[in-house]
């Protein structure tokens, strides 16, 4: 329905569309019917991930949508108990497995769980699957730049994106520009704070209300201004059909400073501090 959404380039030749759908706890039947109408709707990027178990829900509404295979960037992550080698290559061809698909567009690390110290070899993986095919494009999720220049410097290749925990109660200025400095794609999960009570907030109210929009649709443009990536989800097909809705208005320098001066170092929905967070 929506043809317009602007697409970037990453660091490796990939494009993807400036906004993708996030399809966590979308699973089974109705994760399915869910997604199907996400891409409808116009989401051309899908952002999934082993652990969300709907790799085949993802798969199965990408062969039952209307829309051709290739117009689509397929998106999975990889677990940190698979983060050993052989481990992360068998896991890399389990996913494609679960979903059908023959590639993915991008893979992803999950999360660099630095006290079991085997995200290096994580990376690795990852950069060999691109080159066997298995993988278009290979990023990581959550890493700081400490974990970012350990594996750039290790393994010479710089992930095309990063995917951090990004809406305005945590607005990660320094991350991201680090990443604008090496050409690191920002990618925002939990983009509109999902368990923090952001879409009540009267500040980024007021500013909805002056361009009629909703609350949700100023936070994801103010996402896309930033020069983030920001992956919504819903089930909801009027909800998905709105937060796609951001390519007609801009936010004034006045309004996106405003709306990043709601940031506050504790801003974290879940206390998920990368340096010590394990994900397994």
């Amino acid at each position: 329905m929506l043809n317009t959404i602007p697409e970037i380039k990453l660091n490796d030749g990939m494009t993807v569309p400036v906004i993708g759908f996030g399809t966590y706890k979308l699973n089974g039947a109705a994760g399915v019917n869910a997604i199907i109408s996400a891409i409808e709707a116009g989401y051309r990027l899908i952002d999934s991930a082993f652990n969300y178990e709907n790799e085949g829900a993802v798969g199965e509404a990408i062969r039952r949508c209307s829309v051709p295979r290739e117009q689509l960037r397929v998106t999975s992550k990889l677990p940190g108990r698979h983060h050993a080698y052989n481990e992360a290559v068998v896991t890399i061809q389990e996913s494609l497995y679960r979903s059908g698909l023959d590639y993915f567009d991008l893979y992803l690390i999950h999360w660099p769980n630095p006290s079991k110290d085997l995200y290096v070899e994580a990376w690795q993986a990852l950069v060999d699957a691109q080159k066997w095919g298995l993988v278009r494009s290979i990023g990581v999720s959550n890493f700081l730049p400490e974990h970012l220049e350990r594996i750039i410097k290790e393994t010479g290749v710089a992930p095309s994106i990063n995917q951090i925990e990004l809406h305005p109660y945590f607005a990660q200025e320094e991350q991201r520009a680090w990443h604008k400095e090496h050409g690191i794609v920002t990618e925002s999960w939990s983009p509109l704070g999902r368990a923090n009570r952001l879409l009540e907030d009267p500040t980024i109210k007021k500013i909805a209300d002056a361009h009629q929009k909703s609350v949700p649709q100023i936070i994801l443009r103010w996402h896309i201004q930033l020069g983030a990536l920001p992956l919504p989800k819903s089930a909801s097909p009027e909800r998905q059909i709105e937060n796609l809705s951001i390519f007609d208005f801009s936010l004034s320098d006045e309004e996106m400073r405003t709306i990043t001066g709601l940031s506050r170092p504790d801003g974290r929905t879940f206390g998920q501090d990368p340096a010590v967070y394990e994900e397994f």
